[in-house]
């Protein structure tokens, strides 16, 4: 199989299967995280997803604090569409009792808009180490305090706080909860209700024991995430995310790890990639969904 360090062009698909059409029951659980388009509107990535026969969307607060949280409802609504999650809330590492406040007030806002948006969790970015710090035992325990703090909110709203664990390359400046085994740490001792976990491809396929750790999650899986880990990285550690068969990650075996857990929930394609968004909007969509009806829903 030919591919790109990007995606598919329309005018040579070298993915087996060609793209599915609207209707298809493999898209059935297919999300669109608004960030594999970057480039595109609230509006846009709403059209596309129900022009190419996508059933959800995971949305962004920027994106939907632009239009407005009640237009942004009745878009999704109107266009026939889920919300899978909502990204993001987090960023509770500081020592500041003030700052903490404020993240702690702002979670609770971004709880609120995913209750509206109809999402079923909050995807939490845990937050790197502040300026000067080095303590990230310390830092982890702010984390975990600050969700705990947050339970009550998210069982009145019915929205799970996800903490997404995030690869260690990412600990200093965003995720100093590194591994599926430090965010389990934090959400076990909590309601099931109220905390769960993301599993990323991008983030755990190269964490050792991520087998027993998926199967270790069983109902706290409040999404999946899928895209690839591609090399050589860029210079923006960030922007490393690739499209599903363009790199080393074997979506296979971490999909029938997740499988096996029961979730039955959507699958979010999420892209960090500035290939990626400089590409048409539309080809990146068939694309990824050509990636994966081949690649993931076989495995689901």
């Amino acid at each position: 199989m030919t591919v790109t360090t990007a995606v598919d062009l329309p005018s040579g698909t070298p993915a087996r299967v060609p793209t599915p059409a609207p209707g298809d029951a493999r898209l059935a659980r297919l999300s669109l995280n608004q960030k594999t388009v970057d480039r595109w509107s609230l509006a846009e990535a709403v059209d596309a997803c129900a022009s190419h026969g996508l059933p959800a969307i995971g949305v962004w607060r920027e994106p939907v604090a632009e239009v407005g949280l009640d237009t942004a409802v009745r878009m999704v609504q109107d266009a026939g569409l889920r919300v899978s999650s909502l990204c993001r809330g987090g960023f509770m590492t500081s020592p500041e009792a003030a700052t903490r406040r404020e993240r702690h007030d702002d979670n609770r806002r971004a709880l609120d808009e995913a209750a509206a948006l109809g999402a079923p969790c909050l995807v939490v970015v845990p937050g790197g180490l502040p300026h000067g710090d080095r303590d990230l035992r310390a830092a982890r325990g702010r984390v975990a305090d600050a969700v705990e703090a947050l339970v009550p909110h998210a069982l009145e709203t019915g929205v799970r706080l996800a903490i997404e664990p995030m690869h260690p390359i990412f600990a200093a400046d965003r995720g100093v909860v590194s591994t599926l085994d430090q965010a389990l740490a934090i959400a076990e001792p909590l309601p099931q209700a109220a905390v769960g976990v993301v599993v990323d491809t991008f983030h755990v396929w190269w964490e050792p024991g991520v087998e027993e750790q998926i199967a270790r999650a069983a109902d706290r899986v409040a999404s999946y995430q899928v895209c690839e880990w591609i090399t050589p990285l860029p210079p923006d550690a960030l922007l490393s995310r690739g499209m599903m068969g363009d790199g080393h990650i074997d979506f296979h075996h971490l999909t029938s790890c997740v499988s096996a857990t029961g979730y039955r929930g959507d699958v979010e394609v999420e892209i960090f990639n500035a290939d990626v968004w400089a590409a048409d909007g539309h080809a990146v969509v068939d694309t990824l969904a050509r990636r994966y009806v081949e690649l993931v829903e076989p495995h689901l």
